[in-house]
């Protein structure tokens, strides 16, 4: 996608344009998930639940992977429908923690941890989105002549 800073900084100055995706906090929190995910479902003795496992690693990867290929498309009403799964699927992954922790897989305090980040990710996704939104709506410059 590229293009001009996505979203304004704190007193209104524009950010600094956007070239690749691995620039963005969302993915790069996202990857973050992705990594702590994988960690935990490698520990007996959640790693026999083969059904589970594979349904939290690959909600955690969709994240970070739906991030990544909307930013690529090219267009903002793309990269924003994207942006609308990745948050769908952060909102799977908190979804699976309950089925973890109430299952006995992970401690409190694990769960407690793991949904704070996911809800931290929830909101990064969401501001990008919403950003995003915001120039996808705004009326093409004037070209000059």
């Amino acid at each position: 996608m590229g293009g001009e800073g996505i979203g304004a900084g704190k007193n209104g100055e524009r950010r600094a344009k956007v070239e690749r995706f691995e620039d963005l906090v969302a993915w790069q929190r996202a990857r973050n998930l992705t990594r702590t995910v994988y960690d935990l479902t490698r520990r007996e003795p959640l790693a026999r639940n083969f059904g589970l496992v594979s349904q939290v690693q690959r909600a955690a990867v969709s994240i970070m992977s739906n991030i990544a290929e909307g930013f690529e498309r090219g267009g903002r009403a793309e990269f924003h429908q994207f942006l609308s799964t990745a948050k769908a699927s952060c909102a799977e992954v908190r979804s699976l923690l309950y089925v973890l922790v109430d299952a006995g897989y992970i401690d409190r305090a694990t769960f407690e941890r793991l949904l704070a980040e996911t809800e931290e990710l929830g909101r990064i996704v969401g501001g990008l989105r919403a950003a995003v939104g915001r120039q996808r709506d705004q009326p093409a410059p004037a070209k000059s002549r």
